[in-house]
Formats: structure tokens, C-alpha cells, sequence
């Protein structure tokens, strides 16, 4: 496990201590009183994630969280690679520790997740999470990444590129966060190919590149010409076949520069800096998070094209300019579909 700038001796604050101040903080709650424990110039800000920072989903929240340190807004200390069963205790060392706001990803320790929150009410959680905030943890708030916008302009190319209108997918997990970019990505598909057909799969696992390039060489054999690489190693499984890819939550074009054709991205900025500001304001509270990745929030858009910039036809370029316009401003609302997509 891989620390950055964390101390594991630094519990300066005993558990006596902690539950006195959190007493004095619900003293004030009950009273209706806002609370400023939470305001400060600088504030303390850990994460911990399960997998490692490289990793698509992860590393989104790793850079915004590094940029909000580069401007001077916050401190932060993070953790990688924390094994669902050791969850709890590096939250609480990181509770105990100081920090006045904890971000991570809870999808496998909800409930140990919130069981810790409880305990300290003085600090402020936002949680990855396919659950709602709970009003019996008022510290609580939880996100996704919501950028089913991006998934669905992505999808309109995708269509447009498929030779064969075979569209092979791989995802991690069939959760929320992510059926509903599978779903709106096939929706675009059907916008520029109505005919098209769907190998879809999930490989158990957040980050097993070798699994999901395998899972991929079995739906490119299957006839796809186009992989949806919600995971890595999808992209792998294309370039070395030859077929196209479409990238998730950041752009990997550069890597893959003949392969993938475009990617939605995540930007986890305008969901970070909504936390800091109101945890800096005491107003911080079990929320859902979940809308800031919207794309009229600026939480995601489409990847510039790139090198296949003059390979997607002109017409299609228009058509995602147009509706790229119409999700800004609100005329078109993407479906968000959370149920487990299947093969068609």
C-alpha cells in the first residue's frame, strides 16, 4: 500500500478527544446553529482509493483533488490500493488524523463506510457510491460520475465508424455508474446505426487489464469492430487486432493514437470544488454529488478527435455538435438507465 505524505503516528487526536468535539458539534446541529469547525484558509483533504491512481475512474478524482493543492486551497494526503476488508480502519486513521474532508469510493464497505462516518461527525465524507445519502449520516454526501452525456456523443461516433454494426463492450461491475454510461453510448450507437448489435460483458473486476483484453479478443472474434473500453486493457485487445476503440473517462488517444476514436471524460473538478467550498462554508451535508458530472455542470465532455479528426465524416461531426448544444442547454436530457445492459 502506497502512502503520500501521511503519517500513520499522526492520531494526535485521541478518541475521547474526538467524541467531545463531536458532542459539541451535534450540541450546536440540535441548537440550529451552523457549525464553522469546518472553515479554515487551507483545509485537510485524504483519499483513499481501492485501486491504483492510474487507474481511469481514480485518477480523475487524483487530479482534480492534486490541482485544488496546486492552487493552495487544500492540503492532501492520499492512499492507493486499500483492500475492501482495510477500508475502515485507513478512514478512521485519516479521521483521527485531522482531515476535515475524506473522498474515496465505497461501492464494496458501504455499510462500514457510513458506520465510520458516524462516529465522526466533525468530518466531512464524499463517497463514491451507487447509494443515496442517508439524513443518519448528515456528514455523508455521496457522487458518481454522471457523464452519461458524454458516453451518448461518443456513441453517435462510434456507430458511424462500425463497418460491421457489431459493438463489443466491456465493463468492470454491472453497477449503476456503470450501466448507465453503457446505456447511453448504445443509444448514440442506434442514432447513426439502428441496426446495430451489442456483445456486452463485465470482467469481475475494476483493474485486471489481462482479463478485460482477453474478454475483448473473444467479442473482436465475435465479429466487433469497435470495443467500448470502459476498462483497460480493452484498448490493448484492439490495437493489436486492428479495430477501433472508444475511450471512458479519459482520454487515451495518445496512447492508442490509430485506435481510439474518441472518449468521454470525466472532470471531477466541479464536484471537488463544490465540497471544499461548502465544507469551508460549514454548510457541508449528506447530499448527492451525482449531478456536478453532468455535462452542462462541466463534469465531463467529449475528447477532442485527434487524430481521427478528419476520418469521422463531417456529417457526423455536426450532428454531436447539435446535440451537444442541446444537452448544454437543456433541451436534451440524456436517459440514465442504471440497469444491467445486455447482449443483443
Amino acid at each position: 500500500m502506497t502512502r503520500y505524505g501521511y503519517n500513520a503516528g499522526l492520531s494526535a487526536i485521541s478518541r475521547r478527544q474526538v467524541l467531545k468535539a463531536s458532542g459539541a458539534v451535534a450540541a450546536l446541529a440540535a441548537a440550529g446553529m451552523p457549525s464553522k469547525l469546518f472553515a479554515q484558509e487551507k483545509l485537510k483533504v485524504a483519499a483513499i482509493y481501492t485501486v491504483p491512481f492510474e487507474q481511469q475512474w481514480v485518477s480523475r478524482i487524483h487530479k482534480a483533488a492534486n490541482a485544488a493543492k496546486d492552487r493552495g486551497d487544500i492540503e492532501y494526503v492520499a492512499t492507493e490500493n486499500v483492500s475492501n476488508t482495510d477500508y475502515e480502519r485507513v478512514m478512521r486513521e485519516y479521521a483521527e488524523a485531522g482531515n476535515q474532508l475524506i473522498v474515496g469510493e465505497v461501492f464494496g464497505v458501504e455499510e462500514a463506510a457510513r458506520s465510520v462516518a458516524a462516529d465522526y461527525p466533525q468530518t466531512a465524507f464524499l463517497m463514491g457510491s451507487s447509494f443515496k445519502p442517508d439524513e443518519k449520516n448528515p456528514n455523508f454526501a455521496v457522487f458518481d460520475n454522471y457523464i452519461q452525456d458524454a458516453s451518448y456523443l461518443s456513441g453517435i461516433i462510434a456507430g458511424a465508424m462500425s463497418k460491421t454494426k457489431n459493438i463489443g463492450m466491456v465493463g468492470g461491475f454491472p453497477i449503476p455508474e456503470v450501466n448507465r454510461l453503457m446505456h447511453a453510448f448504445m443509444a448514440g450507437v442506434k442514432e447513426t446505426a439502428p441496426d446495430a448489435k451489442f456483445q456486452v460483458a463485465f470482467i469481475g473486476s475494476w483493474f485486471d487489464p489481462p482479463k478485460a483484453k482477453e474478454t475483448a479478443f473473444a467479442q473482436i472474434d465475435g465479429g466487433a469492430d469497435i470495443m467500448y473500453a470502459e476498462r483497460f486493457g480493452v484498448s490493448d485487445a484492439a490495437k493489436e487486432k486492428g479495430v477501433l476503440a472508444i475511450g471512458n473517462v479519459i482520454d487515451t488517444q495518445p496512447d492508442y493514437p490509430e485506435t481510439v476514436v474518441a472518449s468521454a471524460l470525466w472532470h471531477f473538478e466541479p464536484t471537488l470544488d463544490k465540497a471544499i467550498a461548502e465544507v469551508k462554508a460549514g454548510t457541508f451535508k449528506a447530499a448527492d454529488y451525482g449531478v456536478y458530472s453532468f455535462m452542462k455542470e462541466g463534469g465531463c465532455s467529449l475528447a477532442p478527435l485527434g487524430t481521427f479528426e478528419d476520418k469521422v465524416p463531417a456529417e457526423v461531426k455536426a450532428m454531436v455538435a447539435e446535440k451537444e448544444k442541446a444537452i448544454k442547454d437543456g433541451s436534451l436530457v440524456t436517459v440514465v438507465n442504471d440497469e444491467e445492459p445486455k447482449s443483443s
